[in-house]
């Protein structure tokens, strides 16, 4: 069974998107709220970069979770409901839905409606006996189920490296917010401790150029959605690996004097001028168990791959 009835369009949403662009455009040094790279084009671009070459988190982590998976099924038990936060097309779930005995319900939270919905009805096809909830939100924000957990053996699931966006404080709130959500609960969460920078400048920037059309769709997408006028030719693509804490920073840099029209206001940007989009921390274990133990989760188990660029934690909420 599942529930795929879409949410109302709400005008807030390209009024946040405006307001939001405004504030960071403004702010020094100028960015983009990476929230908005996910769009369906986004979404699509971020599924054909997870099986690129270079990005290597995807891969090692595939490789990591069958074993995973059956180790938490055996600590989570029978009938057990999933919250998978950012779940995109939904294809990692799949070795964990496989691994569980007899899974109640998946609820599958993300940000792009269109691109989850496509998502939830073609796994639905493969799990006829699970409840299927899709949920439109915003994970950044408090988000409120549809369904009540109470009683359930609960299970969260945030895969891929997305905790990486998160600095360690936004991460520590995020993680606060996951708690409150599910009540008592497992967590099981992706985790990046690279610090290779020949490989994460390969991972991040993108020699295929999947990664550069992903961050340029941001600015079509603004052109798009709230009246933006910028030259997507005048910006090209550039990965930054950063210190204290450790990250790789996404921008988007002029390559000649441009300028963009925006709410009534005009954005110049000189060459060599950039837009900071996006951010990705990586936590050692040690660093991210921190994390987890002052949002009040319990850390339980950890697990690295073979090449020590990948790890999966097991919470349990204090």
């Amino acid at each position: 069974m599942s529930s795929t009835t879409a949410p109302p369009r709400e005008p807030s949403e390209a009024a946040a998107f405006l307001r939001d662009a405004l504030a960071s455009l403004s702010a020094e040094p100028r960015a983009l709220p990476g929230k908005y790279l996910w769009d369906v084009k986004g979404s699509t671009l971020f599924d054909r970069i997870c099986g690129s070459r270079d990005y290597y988190p995807t891969g090692r982590e595939m490789a990591l979770l069958p074993a995973v998976a059956t180790a938490v099924a055996a600590r989570i038990g029978a009938n057990a409901t999933v919250v998978e936060y950012g779940s995109g097309a939904s294809r990692k779930i799949r070795v964990l839905l496989d691994a569980l005995r007899q899974p109640k319900r998946y609820i599958a939270l993300d940000i792009s409606w269109e691109f989850l919905l496509g998502a939830i009805n073609h796994l639905a096809q493969d799990y006829p006996s699970v409840e299927m909830i899709p949920v439109h939100a915003d994970y950044s924000q408090p988000i409120t189920l549809p369904v009540d957990l109470a009683g359930d053996r609960v299970l969260g699931f945030f895969p891929g490296t997305s905790i990486s966006n998160f600095s360690p404080d936004q991460a520590i709130g995020f993680m606060e917010r996951v708690r409150a959500t599910l009540g008592p609960s497992w967590f099981l969460i992706g985790v990046d401790p690279t610090r290779d920078e020949d490989r994460l400048l390969r991972a991040y920037g993108g020699s295929d150029g999947l990664m550069a059309a992903l961050h340029l769709n941001l600015l079509a997408r603004a052109n798009r959605e709230i009246g933006a006028t910028f030259d997507l030719d005048a910006f090209r693509h550039e990965a930054r690996v950063r210190s204290d804490p450790f990250r790789v920073e996404a921008h988007l840099v002029a390559t000649r004097a441009t300028e963009c029209r925006l709410g009534g206001r005009i954005f110049r940007f000189e060459p060599g001028g950039s837009i900071h989009t996006d951010n990705s921390y990586k936590y050692k274990p040690e660093e991210f168990q921190e994390i987890a133990r002052r949002s009040g989760w319990i850390p339980h188990d950890v697990w690295l791959d073979e090449h020590g660029v990948f790890s999966l934690h097991l919470l349990r909420s204090a």
